[in-house]
């Protein structure tokens, strides 16, 4: 397997950037915590000098954080009383110069792996899936942490785009199962007989159009983790279905008679209430009470604005990383109106509203007139004026072509030849103007 190297350097010269699998080109102390808290690195690439740092303090950072992580160091202008105070530490490395960096890397993992008191912390790995540290995101993880290891049945509440699904994923990492299978099903984006056949399984010949067996989620989700997305939604008939399998563990493929056991840890999510819908008739109270037995609550985006800077950063690192493109920041301006927004498609909505301005920007800031106008409350033409007051039209005009040019490419998978035609113009023509106006083109675009 490809190790994960997070690599810190003040620049990105003095070796092939190719031989890492992650670059970090930071050298702040929370810019480097960060990075490590978010995803399981198996190395870290220390390049000096790095202004107004030294190797001992990063090797200490990652000490604190990460007390097994191995830290490989390239320091060409070493001094005495450096390599004194890095004696005292441990679990660093000095850059061999006559070896290549890649065999030095996998030769320091691969020593890792093969120790087992090297072992990263598990406990930790699902806290990486929650970003966040309001009160509100804090009584969650609280939550989580003391559920994770049971096999109870949780019920996820909150609004759409809040994270039920993130919190659902944090929970498997939580507990035993983690080694196992996650497998998430959205109970309200199929029919009642789809969603059953779906959800159980089915024989050959079981109804029309049934042409051979199919393994259900449940089967799917042995000895993992199974998320019934939108349960709120699901037709009586079937919750009485489920309801027995919560009960016995058990269920039977759809036109068959063989009982199969269900190894599986059920995670229920709504973003409605389903003490209204037992009230209305149309949900189960049995299976309400089964399924309430833990109930994780997520809060709004709006009630936890204090989380919105770590957010945004978050989906920045995500999305200029995806892009290929070098790192991005907000602008004042711009991280005031994320603030001052109140985010009915929550956290969603924000990582869509950043994605948006990365994909946009022509450089290391995103301003304000990068973010949807129903964010900021302008149109782009205003923001662009405000921002820009003594811009000629041609400059207004170039940066609003340059957008749609960017909208185009982006809904093209940046195929530019598809985006030529579809702009009626020849594809010379839009290499020109991809030229002149700048535009990074992705190597590939999201799947």
């Amino acid at each position: 397997m490809e190790p994960r190297i997070l690599r810190i350097a003040a620049t990105l010269t003095g070796s092939d950037p190719a031989e890492f699998s992650l670059e970090a080109r930071t050298a702040t102390p929370d810019r480097v915590a960060e990075k490590l808290r978010r995803a399981a690195y198996d190395a870290v690439v220390l390049e000096l000098p790095l202004p107004g740092r030294s190797a001992a303090d990063v090797v200490e950072e990652v000490r604190r954080s990460h007390p097994g992580l191995p830290v490989l160091i390239h320091d060409p202008g070493a001094t005495l009383a450096e390599a004194a105070r890095l004696a005292r530490l441990q679990g660093w490395r000095l850059l061999d110069p006559g070896a290549t960096v890649r065999r030095q890397l996998e030769a320091l993992v691969e020593q890792r792996r093969q120790d087992p008191r090297a072992e990263p912390s598990r406990a930790e790995e699902w806290e990486r899936q929650i970003v966040g540290s309001s009160p509100e995101i804090r009584r969650v993880c609280h939550l989580i942490r003391l559920v994770g290891p049971r096999r109870v049945t949780v019920l996820i509440t909150g609004e759409t785009g809040s994270g039920k699904e993130v919190a659902a994923r944090a929970l498997h990492l939580a507990g035993p199962r983690r080694r196992g299978p996650f497998v998430a099903v959205n109970c309200g984006a199929l029919p009642e007989t789809l969603l059953e056949a779906e959800l159980f399984g089915h024989v050959r010949g079981a109804f029309t159009g049934a042409l051979q067996n199919r393994t259900g989620r449940f089967e799917a989700a042995q000895g993992g983790t199974l998320l019934l997305d939108e349960i709120g939604e699901m037709a009586l008939e079937l919750q009485a279905k489920l309801l027995r399998v919560l009960q016995e563990r058990e269920f039977q493929r759809l036109g068959s008679s063989e009982t199969v056991r269900a190894d599986v840890r059920v995670v229920a999510a709504t973003n409605c209430e389903l003490e209204r819908r037992v009230a209305q008739g149309r949900f189960r109270e049995d299976l309400f009470y089964r399924l309430n037995v833990i109930t994780v609550d997520l809060p709004p985006l709006r009630s936890r604005r204090e989380d919105i800077p770590l957010l945004a950063q978050h989906f920045l690192d995500l999305y200029t990383t995806e892009n290929e493109l070098a790192p991005r920041k907000l602008s004042t301006d711009a991280m005031r109106a994320l603030m001052d927004y109140d985010w009915p498609g929550n956290v969603r909505e924000l990582e869509n509203a950043i994605e948006r301005g990365v994909v946009l920007s022509n450089g290391p800031i995103i301003g304000a007139e990068l973010l949807p106008g129903h964010i900021t409350g302008r149109s782009f033409q205003d923001a662009l004026l405000e921002h820009n007051p003594n811009s000629s039209l041609f400059d207004i005009l170039e940066v609003i072509e340059r957008r749609i040019i960017i909208e185009k490419l982006e809904r093209c998978n940046w195929n530019q030849t598809e985006a030529a035609e579809q702009f009626r113009i020849p594809l010379s023509t839009l290499n020109q103007k991809i030229k002149r106006l700048n535009i990074e083109i992705r190597k590939k675009g999201r799947e």
